[in-house]
């Protein structure tokens, strides 16, 4: 009670906060987006509970690891050394979940390019999915983004308490923005293309990770806001076009 009655005096620990908060939503990104790309191919009466059965597994895989922060921490320790480069378990999690997250990307990114307009003239609405594969699917890349997740803010700071409520605060935020983020791209199908192209990022990105190669992440992310502002500016064109072609429709029919 004193511990926690100290660092709720201490500047520092509110600082130490802020940035885990902050550092945890930005990587909580990549997770919702994933989430709302798969939910999306479910019938849209069960996309919202998906939804949050997949945050909310999110949220009990990093309680559950925080509550192991010393087996954690272990993680990062050599455990494999193939071909004189050693490996750990952090790595073979974020190699395999790399290498699912760009075959899942890849093949998201051929079955919307190649085969959109030959299943809107068959049947409309296909659901491509199960509720059981999608949320099977999403508790793999919640277990990757877990691990990631909780090594990162093991790094910022000592304090659990600090720790939980950082995870919880990205959590919750994840789950307010799910539903508005899932219904954004739904009605943007060329946003679709967009998404599936940062999870393609995202996983060669882990890959790279997970050989020991470190790539800031700040790079990633300013590459994926510029390419949404590029993709907004497009869209914002397209609606006033089409706005400039009913309006000539209309003239013309008067």
């Amino acid at each position: 009670m004193d511990t926690l009655l100290t660092l709720v005096a201490d500047p520092a620990a509110w600082a130490a906060l802020l940035t885990l908060v902050v550092m945890e939503i930005v990587l909580g990104i990549d997770n919702l987006i994933f989430i709302s790309i798969l939910s999306n191919k479910l019938p849209e009466a069960q996309r919202a509970r998906t939804q949050r059965i997949g945050i909310m597994l999110a949220l009990v895989m990093r309680l559950g690891l925080l509550g192991t922060v010393a087996w954690i921490a272990q993680l990062t320790a050599p455990a494999i050394t193939p071909f004189g480069h050693a490996f750990s378990w952090r790595d073979l999690i974020l190699l395999g979940g790399g290498l699912f997250l760009v075959w899942k990307a890849t093949r998201e990114i051929h079955h919307h390019v190649v085969h959109a307009e030959e299943e809107r003239s068959k049947t409309g609405s296909t659901v491509q999915l199960t509720v059981a594969a999608a949320i099977g699917q999403i508790l793999v890349l919640d277990m990757v983004f877990s691990v990631d997740s909780i090594i990162t803010a093991v790094g910022m700071t000592e304090h659990m308490p600090i720790m939980f409520v950082a995870v919880i605060s990205a959590v919750l935020a994840m789950l307010f923005a799910a539903r508005p983020l899932s219904r954004f791209i739904d009605r943007n199908p060329t946003i679709v293309t967009l998404a599936l192209s940062f999870l393609l990022v995202i996983g060669m990105t882990l890959i790279a990770e997970g050989f020991g190669s470190h790539v800031p992440k700040a790079y990633i992310y300013v590459a994926m806001a510029f390419s949404g502002f590029v993709e907004a500016m497009n869209m914002l064109v397209r609606r006033a076009k089409s706005k400039r072609t009913q309006h000539r429709a209309t003239v013309d029919t008067v």
